[in-house]
């Protein structure tokens, strides 16, 4: 048999409520040449049990819990297709989703894309703040600020996700962030603005919950700095700009907590 063209890779730890919404999210599309990876991270609750029950359709991953990005990291290692899809544990896709953005990938000639997305907080559905409508094309000073792509919603190139080193599996948080922050430094994302999943938030063992978020971000950012050499000026004005402003609100807001070191950590970088 010859290789999918998609290999939808899914982590996932300790959500045994919600892992199989996502999995029949991935069974359920109308594109059909594709395999699914779950990688569980070390689970502990039921999610063994729950994706036992898709025997022969998926195959299951088992590993010692190291993180979500090395979850991701060896689902793509083990992937087999042209492309690699990513689906957070506690997201969905709708049924057009890989279909849509196969077509328009191989049409518009991008390596990378992502969708739009409905979001769901709590168990409602929320309207999006502006700054996270979905960029297209030189992304790269969006991603500056926020992290401007969603996982659950990326297909991309394996051989471009390899390219570029995957997730850094030093990240607990801001993995994604750091990824999209480095690939965008050079490649053009396309976009299929359509709401093509649903991104669920509110629960509080999500990692976007997690306080060290703009830590992380600004280690991403200071990481770029070694790659001044591929930084146009614009694109280095830009960062030292954007590392600077998160360096003082953390170290303002480490000082307010009573964490000097912390504070000092961060204000060290940019001496």
């Amino acid at each position: 048999m010859s290789n999918p063209v998609v290999s939808v890779v899914i982590p996932t730890f300790n959500r045994a409520k919600v892992v199989g919404r996502a999995v029949n999210s991935v069974l359920n599309q109308s594109f059909r040449d594709f395999e699914c990876i779950v990688v569980d991270d070390g689970s502990t609750d039921e999610t063994e049990s729950v994706l036992w029950e898709f025997t022969n359709k998926i195959k299951v991953i088992k590993t010692e819990n190291r993180g979500v990005s090395a979850a991701r990291n060896l689902g793509a290692k083990l992937a087999e297709g042209k492309y690699i899809a990513f689906l957070d544990s506690d997201d969905e896709w709708k049924k057009e989703k890989l279909a849509k953005q196969i077509s328009y990938m191989q049409e518009a000639g991008f390596r990378i894309s992502q969708t739009d997305e409905t979001w769901v907080r709590n168990g409602k559905f929320v309207n999006k703040p502006k700054k996270y409508i979905r960029p297209c094309g030189d992304i790269f000073y969006n991603c500056l600020e926020i992290c401007a792509v969603t996982p659950s919603s990326v297909l991309m190139e394996k051989e471009l996700f390899f390219e570029y080193g995957g997730f850094d599996e030093s990240f607990p948080v801001c993995e994604d962030y750091d990824l999209w922050l480095r690939i965008s430094l050079k490649e053009k994302f396309g976009l299929v603005d359509e709401p093509l999943i649903i991104k669920y938030g509110g629960e509080n063992d999500q990692l976007s919950n997690s306080v060290c978020l703009d830590k992380y971000r600004i280690i991403s950012l200071f990481n770029m700095l070694s790659k001044s050499r591929e930084l146009s000026a614009a694109q280095e004005k830009a960062l030292r700009e954007v590392l600077a402003k998160k360096v003082k609100i953390y170290s303002e807001g480490a000082k307010k907590r009573g964490k000097s070191d912390e504070a000092e950590w961060a204000e060290r970088l940019l001496s």
